[in-house]
């Protein structure tokens, strides 16, 4: 990791850290400590989707399989099995990496539209599994009393406890992520991505590669899928359905598809933007849809690239400025 990157790493952790001493803690303001929790969570799963997308180039409509997979793995071996709740959060990170080893093996030979919709079938495959396997999955109704995650003997089970394990999860997923993009595999990653035979013939194992981030992705897809079962104690279909993958989609287009930092961001905005767009009631996707296609035609970039410009432009001005004094 370059200098560079640990300040912006250091400095965000710093930030997140006293965020809740910013909101002051209060009644009014828990609500959006809430919400800072899934932006977390959604940060976790949105950096291996851009890995896999921004940076190898290998689309995937399927995340939400692995999100799901780590919730009910993690959510059942701890209520039907009394199993240690890290254990268990260890266990579906586990089953997640070995099902997209499995399936990445095939499916990554695919390219373009075929692999999009080959990893979108197995994500409606896992679904069915999670509505039709009443006997271990509760069915649509799902199951409850998960127990949360606990620290030395003591539950975490108030939203700002959980709040700062959430973004310890999450920064550490963030600086694995750059890790990753800044090393040796990370620049094959990009290699890959501009051309897979340009990539064979400078000895890159190209299927190897794409197997390789394909398994971090749903790793860390399972990961999120772990904290969210444990913070809510419930898990039903719903939450893993295919639209969610749209989402996480969106959180990586949205904040910006060629920069880890991207998901943070993109996250941030479709977690809050609800709350800003709740005078459009039944709109509020078409506002979705107005703000994506913005965003792709005006900043493809994304968010993070565009405050990352506008930043630049404004240190750029003021180096300038000083020059001239």
């Amino acid at each position: 990791m370059t200098t560079n990157t640990a300040l912006k790493v250091s400095s965000f952790t710093v930030f997140i850290m006293i965020l809740p001493w910013v909101l002051n803690l209060s009644s009014a303001t828990a609500y959006y400590v809430d919400v800072m929790i899934f932006v977390a969570i959604h940060s976790i799963i949105g950096c291996g989707l851009s890995l896999l997308l921004g940076y190898a180039g290998q689309i995937s409509l399927g995340q939400a399989a692995f999100y799901g997979i780590g919730a009910y793995t993690s959510g059942i071996l701890t209520v039907r099995m009394d199993v240690n709740p890290w254990f268990a959060m260890a266990a579906g990170i586990f089953v997640a990496s070995a099902i997209a080893t499995a399936i990445g093996i095939p499916t990554l030979r695919l390219r373009g539209h075929y692999l999009a919709m080959a990893t979108l079938g197995f994500g409606m495959i896992v679904f069915i599994v999670f509505n039709e396997y009443i006997a271990l999955t509760g069915g649509p109704s799902g199951f409850g009393n998960i127990p949360p995650l606990s620290l030395m003997g003591h539950p975490i089970e108030s939203s700002f406890s959980f709040y700062y394990l959430s973004w310890l999860a999450a920064i550490i997923v963030l600086t694995a992520s750059l890790n990753i993009v800044n090393s040796r595999p990370g620049r094959a990653l990009r290699s890959i991505h501009d051309s897979d035979k340009a990539s064979a013939s400078l000895g890159i194992n190209v299927a190897m590669a794409k197997v390789k981030i394909f398994v971090v992705s749903g790793a860390f897809g399972a990961l999120a899928g772990s904290l969210y079962a444990h913070y809510l104690t419930f898990v039903n279909p719903p939450a893993f359905d295919v639209f969610f993958s749209l989402k996480v989609l969106m959180i990586v287009v949205i904040g910006g598809i060629g920069s880890v930092w991207g998901a943070v961001f993109g996250a941030a905005l479709l977690n809050f933007l609800p709350e800003w767009l709740v005078f459009l009631h039944d709109f509020d996707v078409l506002a979705y849809g107005i703000i994506l296609l913005l965003v792709v035609m005006f900043s493809p970039q994304g968010i993070y690239g565009l405050l990352a410009g506008a930043a630049g432009y404004f240190f750029k001005f003021i180096r300038k400025e000083s020059d001239h004094d």
